[in-house]
C-alpha cells in the first residue's frame, strides 16, 4: 500500500511516479472504507484528492500555509500529513474533528467550518508574513460555492490593491455547494469551463510562446493585460477585472498539470487565481449521481451508498410538510434558502412553488435583507436556515428586519447541540442574540405537532419578526394530549407539581419528562412548564411560581450567558422571588464534536445529572 508509506508531512515528495499514480485509488478506497462506518463529507474529499495531492507536492509543511474554505474537503489533507490512522475515529468524541484544527496539527493553517473566510484569512497571513519579512507561500482554496457569499469578494477587492506576491487562490469548481449553484458567478463559471474556443486558442498560443526566447516573459505580459485573448475571447472576466491574475480551467484531476500550472502561479508578481474543474463524488458512482446526499453523510452501505440506519422523520421533515401546505393555502408565502434547499426542508416547496422559491447562495446577510424587501412588497417571507448559519446576518435581522418591525418568519433549523459537526456548527447561541433585539419573538417546540402549530402561528397570525427553532434529528411524538392553541408569550403548563417546577423550553421538554418521573421516586413532587417562547415571557405564569415553588429549573439547549434562563431568573428576582433558581444551559464554552448524547452527558446537561443536581441542591 502506498499510503502506509504516508507517516509525516511532505512524506509524498518521497514517493515514485508509479506510486503516485495508484495514491489516488488508494486515498478514495480509504475515503469511502472509513466514512461508511463513520459518516462524515465523502463528496466533497472525493472530489479533492488530486488537488490536495498537487499542492502536497508544491508545498513545504508546515512553513507553508494552506487555508481550506468550509474545510469539509480537507480530509485528503488530513491523510497526507500523518493522521490516517485517526480516522476511526473521524468526528468522534475525543477523535479528530471533520475540519482543519489548529490544535490537531501544525499543518492545519486555520480553524474553519463556515464559508467564504478563506481568502481574508489567506491575505492576513501573507500580510503577517510580508511584514516579519519571512519567506513562505500562501494558498486558499475556495469553492465556487463560496463565492456566492460577499465575504469572498471583500478580500478579493482587498488582494488587488495590497498585491501580495505568493497568494495563490485556488478555485476548487464542481458547480456545487451543498446544493446546486446559482446566481451571476456560477453562470460566469460555467462560460469558463465550457469556452473550449478560448482555451484551444490559449493552449496553442501558450505552447508557442514558451519555445521562443523571452517567452515566458511574453507570456506574462500578456497575461497581465486586461483586454489581452482572455478578454476577447471569454465575456465578464470578473477576476481580472479585480486585478486578480486568472489562470485556467484546469483538470483537477490531473496531478500533473495541475502541479505544473501552481508552479507558474507561484512565480508570477501579485495575487493568482487558478480554476480547477472538479467533480464531486468523484470514483465512487453513488456519490457522482447524489452529490447533495453524499455531502454529509450517516454510515452507510458501501455496495449501494444507502444509508444503513432509516431514522424516522424529524423537524425539518415536519417543517418541509407545513411549508407545503401552507404554500397552497396562502399564494404570499415565500421561501428563502442560502444554499441549503435539500438540508433546510424546501425542496418540496421549490417543486411546488418554483416562482416563490429564492436560493441565493451562500449569502445570509443578504437573505435576511432581501427577506425584509419581500414583506415589505406584501409577502410573508419564510428563511429557513441553520442556526450557527443565521449568526452571520446579526447586523441585517437587527437594522433591517426588527428595526422595521417587519413580518419576516426565521425557521431555525439544527438549533441545539448538532453532534459531529463540532464547535462551528453547534446551533447554541441564537436565543442569546436575538432575545437582544426589540420586537423579536422567539418559540421553540416541545413536539412535531407544536412545531406545526407554531409555523402556521408565525405565518397567519402573528405580525412581526418571529423565529422558531428546533432541533437536528428525530422529532419528539409524546405529549400529543397536550395542544393548546399558541397564544403571543403564553407558556404551556403540562403538570402542576409542588416544591419544583421545570420550566423547559423547546427539545428540553421531552428531558423534563424524564426528570420528573425520576424525582418522584425520591419523594419529589415536580411540575412541568412548556414555556413554547423564550421571547416574550410568560410574566403572569412566571410571578405565579414565586409563591408555589421552593426551586424553579430552568432548562435549554442554549448557552447560559444572555439565555432564557437568565432571564427567567432576572425577573423572577425582580419580583421577590426568595427560592432557588437552577440555570441547565450550555456553559460558556464552545462545544466540541460527538454524538449528541454523549455531548448531552459531557455537558451534564443529560436527564440523570440534571436529577443529581436538583436533588444536590434541594439537600436531599
Amino acid at each position: 500500500m502506498v499510503l502506509d508509506k504516508i507517516k509525516q508531512p511532505n512524506d509524498i515528495k518521497n514517493l515514485t511516479e508509479e506510486e503516485l499514480k495508484a495514491l489516488p485509488d488508494e486515498i478514495r478506497n480509504f475515503l469511502i472504507n472509513h466514512l461508511s462506518k463513520t459518516g462524515g463529507h465523502l463528496a466533497s474529499n472525493l472530489g479533492t484528492v488530486e488537488l490536495t495531492m498537487a499542492l502536497h507536492l508544491l508545498l513545504d509543511f508546515p512553513k507553508d500555509k494552506l487555508i481550506w474554505d468550509v474545510g469539509h474537503q480537507a480530509y485528503t489533507h488530513k491523510i497526507l500529513t500523518g493522521r490516517a490512522s485517526e480516522f476511526d475515529h473521524l468526528r468522534q468524541y475525543g477523535g479528530i474533528s471533520g475540519f482543519p484544527k489548529r490544535e490537531e496539527s501544525n499543518c492545519d493553517s486555520f480553524d474553519t467550518g463556515h464559508s467564504s473566510t478563506s481568502l481574508s484569512a489567506a491575505l492576513g497571513y501573507c500580510m503577517a508574513r510580508d511584514l516579519a519579512k519571512e519567506d513562505y507561500k500562501v494558498v486558499a482554496v475556495i469553492g465556487d460555492g463560496a463565492l456566492t457569499g460577499g465575504l469572498a469578494y471583500e478580500a478579493l477587492n482587498n488582494a488587488s490593491r495590497l498585491k501580495k506576491s505568493n497568494f495563490l487562490i485556488i478555485l476548487n469548481d464542481n458547480e456545487m455547494s451543498i446544493s446546486k449553484n446559482v446566481g451571476g458567478m456560477s453562470t460566469n463559471l460555467e462560460r469558463l469551463r465550457t469556452s473550449s474556443k478560448y482555451v484551444g486558442l490559449k493552449n496553442n498560443v501558450l505552447n508557442s510562446l514558451e519555445s521562443w526566447p523571452n517567452g515566458e516573459s511574453i507570456i506574462r505580459k500578456i497575461r497581465s493585460t486586461k483586454n489581452g485573448i482572455k478578454s476577447l475571447m471569454v465575456p465578464n472576466m470578473v477576476f481580472e477585472d479585480l486585478g486578480i491574475m486568472y489562470l485556467g480551467p484546469v483538470d483537477g484531476h490531473n496531478v500533473k498539470a495541475m502541479l505544473e500550472t501552481f508552479k507558474m502561479a507561484t512565480g508570477i508578481n501579485g495575487p493568482v487565481l487558478v480554476h480547477v474543474i472538479t467533480k464531486k463524488g468523484n470514483g465512487y458512482e453513488p456519490a457522482e449521481r447524489h452529490p447533495s446526499r453524499f455531502h454529509g453523510t450517516d454510515i452507510f452501505e458501501i455496495e449501494t451508498g444507502l444509508p444503513k440506519r432509516n431514522p424516522n422523520p424529524g423537524y425539518t421533515d415536519v417543517f418541509s410538510t407545513v411549508m407545503r401546505k401552507m404554500g397552497d393555502r396562502n399564494p404570499k408565502v415565500v421561501a428563502i434558502t442560502a444554499a441549503m434547499a435539500e438540508g433546510a426542508g424546501l425542496k418540496r416547496f421549490r417543486n411546488m412553488f418554483p416562482d416563490r422559491f429564492f436560493d441565493v447562495g451562500i449569502a445570509e446577510e443578504h437573505a435576511v435583507t432581501f427577506a425584509a424587501g419581500l414583506a415589505l412588497g406584501g409577502r410573508i417571507p419564510v428563511f429557513a436556515v441553520y442556526s450557527s448559519f443565521l449568526q452571520r446576518a446579526y447586523d441585517q435581522i437587527l437594522e433591517d428586519v426588527c428595526l422595521q418591525n417587519l413580518h419576516v418568519v426565521f425557521a431555525i433549523d439544527r438549533a441545539g447541540l448538532v453532534g459531529a459537526d463540532g464547535s462551528t456548527h453547534q446551533g447554541i447561541f441564537d436565543v442569546s442574540f436575538l432575545s437582544a433585539m426589540p420586537n423579536m419573538t422567539i418559540m421553540a417546540p416541545k413536539n412535531k405537532w407544536e412545531l406545526s402549530d407554531m409555523m402556521k402561528y408565525a405565518v397567519g397570525e402573528h405580525n412581526g419578526p418571529i423565529a422558531i427553532r428546533y432541533p437536528r434529528g428525530e422529532a419528539y411524538c409524546g405529549l400529543k394530549e397536550h395542544r393548546a392553541p399558541i397564544e403571543l408569550g403564553k407558556a404551556e403548563e403540562i403538570k402542576t407539581g409542588s416544591k419544583v417546577m421545570l420550566f423547559a423550553l423547546g427539545s428540553m421538554v421531552k428531558k423534563a419528562e424524564e426528570i420528573e418521573a425520576a424525582l418522584k421516586e425520591y419523594g419529589i413532587d415536580a411540575g412541568i412548564c412548556n414555556a413554547r417562547f423564550a421571547k416574550p415571557l410568560d410574566k403572569e405564569y412566571i410571578k405565579g411560581l414565586k409563591d408555589k415553588y421552593d426551586m424553579v429549573v430552568t432548562m435549554e439547549e442554549n448557552v447560559l450567558t444572555g439565555g432564557f434562563g437568565e432571564q427567567v431568573q432576572a425577573f423572577l428576582c425582580d419580583n421577590g422571588y426568595t427560592g432557588k433558581v437552577l440555570k441547565i444551559a450550555v456553559p460558556d464554552e464552545f462545544v466540541r464534536h460527538g454524538s449528541v448524547t454523549l455531548l448531552f452527558k459531557e455537558l451534564k446537561m443529560d436527564s440523570e445529572s440534571i436529577t443529581r443536581k436538583i436533588i444536590d441542591a434541594l439537600g436531599k
